[in-house]
């Protein structure tokens, strides 16, 4: 299974013209540090997330991905992927509306005509658009329907990030009558639209997820963003590469967790905290099982990191493939996509669990809330199994089986 380096290819398309990876890092440590300040409180809270997605449009985030010369940051994907596990170390949730914005926005040069593609990044750059809902199918699928006046969109359907502050909602549709399915963008603001905030999860709680009804809602050509095939005939290797770089934005997101929770737990510890041979000398963390717990932790992280930037390398190799990117260059990358998936649930879970028996009986306080990490990545992993990311896997080292070209999360 040769999965260990990007596909070779033509030169790689000019840099962005942007500040820079250095400068959106600083960036996002900035504003990491600001939402770590208040993250219990607000965990706890559970208010929508209207403050917390300003703090991100007012340090430029939102526009990250968008070229410099619409107003954009002029950011690569790398750059987005890390910039969603920094702020996702310190509030998971904020991680997983930022995460997927990114997505769902960057999704249209994937989806539309050039044209179309870029007159959607153009007005999301200059109104600062955050995008929310999704194009995961587990539901019935909307329906799209031509009618004498145009088309209209219909249906109900849940979405797990973003719906309660979106300025624009990506959807998942199916056209009447042809059975094709789309990508369509929204305006939650349009007549026939509802949204019900009646999702009531125990973690990710500031991820704004909710219910959205569409009755009758108008939609002109402009809003299909394009097909969402889902067959490895329909559609070319490079539009498949949406659903892996898609994944790897959960996996930096966990792997934000895991990082989160330890530095948390590290704290606390360094502090002199021994919960469970109080013999130990204040201020000097020597207990054996306590160093081995931290050892055995930083190895599935390291290691989970590692896994991803292995991927994240091979995304890259194929973006810049393009158009003569093979099936079998795909099937590469969505492997090493799926083995950092599976390496980085299980940092995150083990992580976020083991960090409660670290600092022991008082991570049970509220005020201290660890629990938190838990509860947010055991939510996001629901949402996103990776059993049967390991099975594809499984058939691709075995048989050589080409990975599904299923639909990207949300």
């Amino acid at each position: 299974m040769g999965v260990a380096t990007a596909p070779s290819g033509p030169a790689a398309p000019s840099e962005p013209t942007g500040p820079g990876r250095a400068h959106w890092l600083r960036v996002a440590r900035d504003v990491a540090d600001d939402l770590a300040t208040d993250a219990v409180a607000r965990e706890q809270a559970g208010k929508v997330p209207s403050d917390e997605v300003a703090r991100l449009r007012e340090a430029g985030l939102l526009t990250l991905l968008a070229p410099a010369g619409v107003g954009g940051g002029g950011a690569d994907w790398p750059t987005a992927c890390a910039v969603v596990r920094e702020i996702g170390a310190a509030d998971g949730a904020i991680g997983q509306l930022l995460g997927s914005h990114y997505f769902l926005s960057w999704s249209a040069g994937f989806l539309a005509e050039p044209a179309l593609a870029a007159g959607v990044v153009r007005r999301s750059a200059a109104e600062q658009w955050y995008w929310g809902g999704g194009f995961t199918g587990g539901e019935p699928l909307l329906t799209l329907t031509g009618t004498a006046g145009g088309l209209v969109l219909d249906g109900r359907q849940s979405y797990p990030t973003g719906v309660l502050v979106a300025d624009r909602i990506a959807v998942r549709a199916v056209r009447a009558g042809t059975g094709e399915t789309v990508g369509v963008v929204v305006d939650p603001a349009r007549p026939g639209i509802r949204i019900d905030d009646d999702t009531d999860t125990f973690g990710q709680r500031l991820a704004a997820g909710g219910s959205v009804e569409f009755d009758a809602v108008t939609v002109t050509d402009d809003d299909v963003l394009g097909t969402l095939p889902s067959d490895e005939d329909a559609q070319s290797p490079r539009t498949a590469l949406a659903s892996p770089a898609g994944r790897l934005v959960s996996v930096h997101l966990l792997l934000g967790m895991a990082e989160g929770v330890l530095a948390e737990a590290r704290e606390y510890s360094r502090a002199g905290h021994a919960p469970r041979h109080l013999a130990w000398p204040a201020g000097t963390p020597h207990d054996p099982q306590l160093l081995t717990s931290y050892g055995e932790l930083t190895l599935l992280t390291r290691a989970a990191s590692a896994l991803t930037g292995q991927a994240l390398d091979a995304l890259r190799g194929g973006l810049r493939r393009g158009e003569v990117l093979t099936h079998d260059e795909y099937a590469e990358i969505s492997v090493l996509v799926a083995l950092a998936e599976a390496a980085a649930s299980r940092a995150a879970q083990e992580s976020t669990t083991r960090a409660l028996d670290i600092v022991g009986p008082r991570s049970a306080a509220a005020p201290l809330g660890l629990d938190r990490f838990w509860r947010n990545a055991r939510t996001h992993t629901l949402y996103e199994p990776v059993t049967h990311r390991l099975r594809d896997v499984g058939d691709y080292f075995l048989n050589g089986t080409h990975p599904p070209f299923g639909p990207s999360p949300s």
